[in-house]
């Protein structure tokens, strides 16, 4: 699985520009309107903001969500996401990716044989969605629901209660061709006062 760094879209036009696709490389999966990566996603900076963008494709199969799971960890991590400050933000997105990578195997293989990921940092934020081609709209179960015994929907539920608790915010968007974006942008951690730094 090899992650693609890109240069963030240009802000007049909301396109990648020519840097973020070399010669020979495929081009990334089309982004819906508001969708991560895109100016005026609800909940999050605009495009300004943006400080680098990664995305990959993986084949919807189960061996796909540790290998999603890693390649989000070892990307985090090489951009200084390390040590105690970011435990719990690092925890987070590897919870969410793994929940969303297997909600797409799951339940979009069929008509999503490939899924997309990618993670957008900006400044005081960092972002992850999954993209599929599948054109059902999940939503995570309310609390009564989960007691009735449905099943469906608890992996929404957990991104759902990880994002709120850290103070983020997450969305399911229809894209462009027809399917769908999976997302939840999560706040980075304020750095420590150096005098509490030095303790």
């Amino acid at each position: 699985m090899h992650v693609r760094g890109e240069v963030p879209p240009d802000p007049a036009s909301g396109t990648p520009s020519p840097a973020a696709n070399p010669p020979g490389a495929s081009p990334p999966a089309p982004r819906a309107p508001g969708a991560p990566g895109t100016p005026g996603a609800p909940g999050a900076p605009g495009i300004l903001g943006v400080e680098g963008v990664w995305r990959f494709a993986a084949p919807a199969v189960d061996s796909s969500v540790p290998q999603a799971r890693h390649a989000v960890r070892d990307l985090l991590t090489a951009q200084g996401m390390a040590g105690p400050q970011y435990d719990d933000l690092l925890q987070g997105m590897l919870l969410i990716v793994s929940e969303l990578v297997t909600n797409a195997v799951r339940h979009a293989a069929l008509l999503s044989p490939q899924i997309v990921v990618e993670v957008v940092i900006g400044s005081g934020w960092v972002r992850l969605s999954v993209e599929d081609s599948h054109p059902y709209r999940p939503r995570a179960l309310h609390s009564d629901e989960v007691e009735s015994g449905r099943t469906g929907g608890r992996g929404l539920l957990l991104v759902k209660a990880v994002t709120t608790e850290a103070g983020g915010v997450y969305d399911v968007e229809r894209t462009a061709g027809g399917g769908k974006v999976v997302w939840a942008s999560l706040p980075l951690p304020v750095p420590a006062p150096r005098s509490e730094q030095g303790n």
